[in-house]
């Protein structure tokens, strides 16, 4: 894994404190240098944006929620994939939503992956390891 990789942060955007905790304990399980940023709801994510036109590093990876107050997830999608700089940041749907106009939407408006949270903590740390593997490791991205 290239250092850049070891230095961009992962950007987590849920609402759920429960989802959000499993989802944070379960990336950690893979024992990742990425430091996590988490916004809590659509707004606060796309506020992500102007810290990255001033500087911040870009996330290596989005791991988006859909159902959120506020702005939902495929708003949040559609405003990141709109934008010229960082239409490239892999985006990868985490959610509850099985629900077939979610999966095309979102892949319509350029999710690069679309994943259905498990409930269970071990199927979720599997989940975590995959996310790891591919998006860490085995993708190369044209912004490194």
């Amino acid at each position: 894994m290239t250092e850049t990789h070891c230095n961009q942060p992962i950007l987590l955007v849920e609402d759920n404190p429960v989802d959000l905790d499993l989802t944070i304990r379960a990336l950690k399980s893979q024992k990742l240098d990425n430091p996590i940023l988490t916004a809590r709801d659509g707004e606060e994510a796309l506020t992500f944006i102007e810290k990255w036109e001033n500087g911040e590093p870009l996330p290596v990876v989005i791991l988006l929620d859909l159902k959120m107050p506020k702005l939902n997830g495929l708003e949040v999608l559609k405003v990141l994939k709109k934008h010229p700089q960082f239409k490239t940041i892999p985006v990868v749907v985490l959610t509850t939503s099985s629900e077939s106009s979610d999966v095309r939407e979102a892949y319509q408006l350029g999710a690069n992956s679309y994943i259905v949270k498990p409930v269970d903590f071990e199927k979720f740390l599997e989940v975590a390891k995959q996310i790891d593997l591919y998006w860490r490791v085995l993708n190369r991205p044209d912004n490194v």
